[in-house]
């Protein structure tokens, strides 16, 4: 039987060109589609360009309308959605519509590393894989927000960039990708499945600012963003989620003028864990009410406050109190 799939494209290297001032996206989600004669064997097809944008300048605005858009498709019959996105932001765009769309069909991202104008351009195939894992029996009845990418399938929840121009930039550190594209098909490595969906699709209009802890930081840049008035912190910490003793008492201070602090950790691999004291120790802060982000990046758990905050009532579900 064959599927029906919605294509949603937003721009990226995968349809850009290097004509010009820099690399731009020209190429449409229709043109790239046409470019690949081989995806009519694994999948009907119909496109809808949703914008058209290089993904450092996608925004929660942009994020928002694809999720829709998908939701839609999905209602409207279709079996899957695969998205076309830059890789800048392609893990943010993915884990935001792993919490808002809540339909039980695969949404998979793709897009490429190198331009239409390169030699051997990347996306031609990443977007056959793509198409295949949309297309997939398996995948198809798990549903879930996924990237495929140089013939690998991440579940969003934990996938991260990990090279800026290596055609293999997306891994997931823990727990490793759902599953490879073989000769034979997909081989699984573990079930597919994606998160409870538990956010309104609405555009996020709290402001949560990631302030980085690194050697010797002050805490000028968390007084900065509350004196600002930021309805949230993400506060990327060090190890298991450390901070310096100076941004530690900020972040307590503002736990105290009512803005609330997740603790992230700038490692790859692992999660945070209230273990050590003193005043940046993620034990004390964890005594102080700053609340832990697990293993999500600080790029996903400002996603998740924003959304978080933005909505009445919504759970903080992703962020443990130790």
């Amino acid at each position: 039987m064959s599927r029906h799939l919605r294509v949603l494209s937003t721009g990226g290297t995968i349809a850009s060109t290097g004509e010009g001032d820099g690399a731009t996206p020209k190429v449409t989600g229709q043109e790239l589609i046409e470019a690949v004669p081989t995806i009519k064997q694994h999948a009907e097809i119909t496109v809808e360009q949703v914008v058209q944008r290089p993904s450092f300048e996608m925004d929660f605005e942009a994020i928002i309308a694809v999720a829709k858009r998908a939701k839609a498709a999905i209602l409207d019959g279709a079996d899957g959605v695969v998205v076309t996105h830059g890789t800048d932001t392609m893990g943010e765009s993915a884990y935001l519509l792993d919490r808002v769309v809540d339909v039980e069909k695969p949404i998979v991202f793709t897009g490429s590393q190198r331009r239409p104008d390169e030699v051997s351009p990347d996306g031609p195939a990443n977007l056959v894989t793509a198409i295949k894992t949309a297309a997939n029996d398996q995948f198809g009845t798990a549903g879930g927000v996924y990237i495929a990418f140089d013939e690998t399938i991440h579940a969003a929840e934990t996938v991260s960039k990990v090279h800026t121009s290596k055609l293999g930039t997306f891994q997931s550190p823990d727990s490793g990708p759902v599953a490879s594209e073989t000769r034979e098909g997909f081989r699984f490595h573990r079930e597919p499945g994606g998160q409870q969906a538990i956010f309104e699709p609405i555009v996020p209009d709290a402001d949560v600012r990631i302030i980085p802890s690194a050697a010797g930081v002050s805490r000028a840049p968390i007084d900065e963003a509350v004196d600002a008035g930021v309805d949230g912190i993400v506060l990327d910490g060090t190890g298991l989620g450390n901070a310096t003793g100076d941004l530690g008492n900020a972040a307590v201070d503002a736990i105290n003028a009512g803005v609330p602090v997740v603790v992230t950790s700038r490692c790859l691999g692992g999660e945070t864990r209230a273990v050590y004291g003193g005043n940046g120790g993620g034990e004390t802060l964890h005594q102080h009410g700053v609340r832990f982000a697990g293993a999500l990046s600080a790029q996903k758990a400002r996603i998740e406050l924003a959304l978080a905050l933005s909505q009445l009532d919504a759970p903080l579900t992703h962020f443990a109190s130790n």
